[in-house]
């Protein structure tokens, strides 16, 4: 991954690309849990179009792990030229308020290199899972330490109401499964999907305005385009509910428009309402047999 962080930017992403197309052939679990999750999400599709965006989700998780190389090694300098920041205004009249703002964004697969790429331009909190692999952990920490004002466990409430106490732009993306606590069921590509109610409550206890905020890759190769959106109006509402299916929306409107940069290989849907298997029940990892 150092190696991969010295090349020059056009040639590291054609490696990912080459990364991409080998772990596509090599993850068949994951492969396999990208199909359910696109014949879910994207029913209207033949089944030559999903092959099709699955193997560009592929080339772009490849990418996205050559991203990460360039987050833990490559220089501040080389990062910063790659990022196109837009909207910057809409932060700064956040902020205004006193506050904290949270960042609202979503599980795609340049999540690593656009939350780098906006702490370089602005100061922010980032809000993480830790990594069973502790050498993993260690250098994402590294990283993170080198740009992030905080890194904020992601159970850590505490620790996100005291960011936004101080003013402070906290990145956080309630978009994965994390079981039954703590999240309710709303629609998310028309499926019941097990959502966190913590934007809402977060934005409840702190009065803390919430700005959208996505990256995606620049079609030329150029880099990346960070786009902050207006602050969501009259949020949160009465109705936790109601705001939950209003972030989810958001971020399926975004997934839309870049299908093939979501994170399809993670299991947004395995947890049900009626506690019933859920859809990726044919893939899960099977026990091997003890050696006698």
């Amino acid at each position: 991954m150092r190696l991969l962080a010295a090349l020059p930017y056009p040639w590291a992403m054609r490696v990912g690309r080459v990364i991409g197309k080998v772990m596509m052939m090599a993850f068949k679990r994951r492969r396999d849990i990208a199909q359910v999750n696109l014949s879910l999400c994207f029913p209207e599709l033949s089944g030559s179009e999903r092959r099709y965006l699955l193997r560009k989700h592929f080339t772009s998780l490849g990418m996205g792990a050559v991203e990460t190389a360039l987050c833990w090694w490559a220089s501040h300098e080389k990062l910063f030229s790659l990022g196109h920041l837009e909207g910057r205004e809409h932060l700064q009249a956040a902020l205004r308020q006193g506050n904290g703002v949270i960042l609202l964004s979503a599980h795609f697969t340049a999540l690593e290199i656009g939350t780098t790429l906006l702490a370089l331009n602005v100061p922010i909190c980032a809000v993480y899972r830790t990594h069973r692999n502790p050498l993993f952990e260690a250098l994402t920490q590294r990283a993170r330490a080198g740009y992030a004002r905080r890194a904020i466990p992601a159970r850590d409430m505490k620790a996100m109401l005291r960011a936004l106490k101080d003013n402070l732009p906290v990145w956080f993306a309630p978009d994965q499964d994390f079981g039954r606590k703590h999240s309710i069921f709303v629609p998310f590509f028309g499926q019941p999907a097990a959502s966190l109610t913590a934007t809402s409550r977060l934005a409840k206890l702190s009065k803390a305005a919430v700005v959208p905020f996505f990256s995606q890759r620049m079609e030329d190769g150029s880099g990346y385009r960070l786009v902050l959106h207006p602050a969501l109006e009259n949020f949160p509402s009465k109705n936790i509910e109601t705001d939950t299916r209003r972030i989810n929306q958001i971020i399926e409107a975004e997934v839309r428009r870049y299908p093939e940069h979501y994170l399809w290989v993670h299991r947004r849907f395995k947890s049900r309402p009626d506690g019933s298997p859920g859809p990726y029940a044919e893939y899960r990892r099977r026990k091997r047999p003890r050696v006698r």
